[in-house]
């Protein structure tokens, strides 16, 4: 990209400093942060999302988080929906926009204009989408999810399986025109010009902070926070309730009235390789910069302020 960046993106995997790094960037680029994250969007959902601390909030401005009611469904539609405007408000200020997040299709659906297809909402499009819905109840967010990897395992690799709206979109495509949803072509050129870096850690060591950070949010209280949200009458059913952590926590619970000595370990691993798929989503993001984090915290941060004032940064 020769032209100047109009925004900055810090993505990748989880635990692996994006938020420090983010609003230290904020600050130096005279930025405000916002967030693609699909968890950090929830409402009442913080000890377990690693949302920014009050502190770093105060001193820089986020967006998207903290914005959506706990039991409303949430798609990557309707989150660039939001966000767009959000980031040319920010540009119109004549400040940085610096997103940051590791929900990749959350990044993508505000670079590119993404369609998911067009076609029509029918009688046939509406009983496809029915027989899933009515699927949904019995074989679940994940299962539906498979049935997509059945026959369009490239669709399936940009969506989430609680994205269920577009998990169900791309079988409707695909059943009533028997194409797939990733063989439709979409406008790929860059709404906005662009930075894009991402932390880059030896495995091992990623591997050990995210070990760390499911016991320190063990610590700070994650199970009581999803006994609370248990109270306020969110079920294990419900998309935020989903995420990983949070459906261990509440499946044993829900189940045994407490944790089980076992799940820390479980949520631990399912979240590492959570990290692998999120490592492996953005290497697929054109002109990505990979970080060095052993470096000092702040060398790092200068390097990417230059690259992205394109001058040597103070």
């Amino acid at each position: 990209m020769g032209e100047k960046p109009q925004i900055l993106i810090v993505c990748g995997p989880t635990a692996s400093g994006k938020s420090a790094l983010a609003v230290a960037l904020a600050k130096k680029l005279n930025g405000e942060v916002v967030s693609a994250d699909s968890m950090q969007i929830y409402r009442e959902f913080s000890v377990g999302t690693a949302k920014p601390t009050i502190e770093e909030q105060r001193d820089i401005p986020h967006h998207m988080i903290d914005c959506v009611p706990p039991n409303v469904p949430f798609s990557v539609s309707d989150y660039a929906t939001r966000a767009i405007p959000i980031i040319d408000d920010i540009l119109s200020r004549g400040k940085v926009p610096v997103i940051c997040g590791g929900t990749g299709f959350y990044v993508n659906s505000l670079l590119y204009s993404l369609s998911y297809g067009n076609h029509g909402g029918d009688e046939h499009t509406l009983a496809v989408r029915k027989k899933y819905m009515d699927m949904l109840p019995v074989l679940g967010e994940e299962g539906i999810y498979a049935k997509l990897c059945e026959v369009d395992p490239v669709s399936a690799q940009k969506l989430h399986p609680n994205d269920v709206k577009r998990v169900i979109r791309a079988l409707e495509i695909y059943e009533t025109s028997g194409i797939r949803k990733s063989d439709i072509v979409d406008d790929l050129t860059p709404r906005y010009t662009y930075l894009a870096v991402t932390p880059s850690w030896d495995r091992e060591v990623l591997y050990n902070r995210i070990n760390q950070r499911v016991e320190l949010m063990l610590q700070n209280g994650w199970v009581e926070e999803v006994a609370l949200l248990q109270k306020l009458g969110l079920s294990n059913e419900m998309q935020s309730m989903q995420a990983i952590g949070y459906r261990e926590i509440a499946f044993d619970l829900a189940n045994f009235g407490k944790l089980n000595d076992t799940t820390p370990d479980i949520i631990a691993k399912n979240t590492r390789n959570y990290a692998k798929r999120q490592i492996t989503f953005f290497k697929r993001l054109p002109n990505l910069q990979y970080l060095d984090m052993k470096k000092p915290f702040a060398e790092v941060v200068n390097s990417v302020v230059s690259s992205f004032l394109g001058k040597e940064a103070n």
